[in-house]
């Protein structure tokens, strides 16, 4: 496997620039979300809930591999997205990956590189995006809930914005048929417990994705 040049693990907060923010609106919201609307009926609810200023963390389920478009397009916000660093691996990817200012992290452990990542979004106007269940649950299983999106939580002293994604599986992506909702909850303030932020994001979702597991 070709070693890539430069260490994507590891970003500076002046990488998250007005220009870097200009792209991901064009290709997430511009792009992206005039075509799921009108293709796919792309239904959002709940965006009075998304925090206008300040630093949170956007988490929702993974049912595809279009949610990151999906839930930046959703909230209105710059989201720095934490993607797996296998993807970086491939040229076209880390191309796209780079100018959407993701960031790679190594599932097998937590690198210094990545948490100074994060610490340095913080300073800016970029919010951090996390997928709770780290790969795509097509089924609408939540039992498998990587503890690092709370963790963070608790680090950063942050809330999290709860997002649940339906309607937008492969399967369920049928052109002028097919229905994709997204609903937005109230941020879960952060607090000291770890299970119980984990426990009231699962209950969160499962409630706004009317029940659908």
């Amino acid at each position: 496997m070709r070693k890539m040049s430069r260490n994507y693990q590891k970003r500076s907060a002046q990488e998250y620039n007005k220009l870097r923010g200009i792209f991901q609106w064009i290709t997430c919201s511009l792009v992206y979300g005039t075509y799921y609307s009108i293709v796919f009926n792309l239904k959002i609810e709940g965006r009075e809930n998304v925090p206008k200023k300040g630093f949170f963390i956007a988490a929702s389920n993974h049912v595809s591999a279009i949610d990151p478009f999906l839930v930046i397009h959703a909230i209105q916000r710059h989201v720095a997205y934490m993607a797996k660093v296998e993807l970086f691996q491939n040229r076209v990817a880390r191309f796209f990956l780079n100018l959407l200012g993701a960031f790679a992290v190594d599932r097998s452990k937590l690198s210094v590189s990545t948490i100074k990542t994060v610490l340095g979004l913080k300073q800016t106007q970029w919010v951090l995006g996390i997928f709770p269940q780290g790969t795509r649950e097509t089924d609408g299983n939540l039992d498998n809930i990587n503890k690092g999106f709370a963790s963070f939580a608790k680090t950063l002293k942050c809330d999290i914005l709860p997002i649940a994604i339906t309607g937008a599986t492969k399967d369920q992506r049928k052109a002028f048929r097919g229905k994709i909702k997204i609903k937005i909850g109230k941020p879960i303030p952060y607090n000291d417990n770890i299970d119980e932020m984990m426990k009231l994001w699962s209950e969160k979702i499962t409630e706004l994705s009317e029940g659908k597991r």
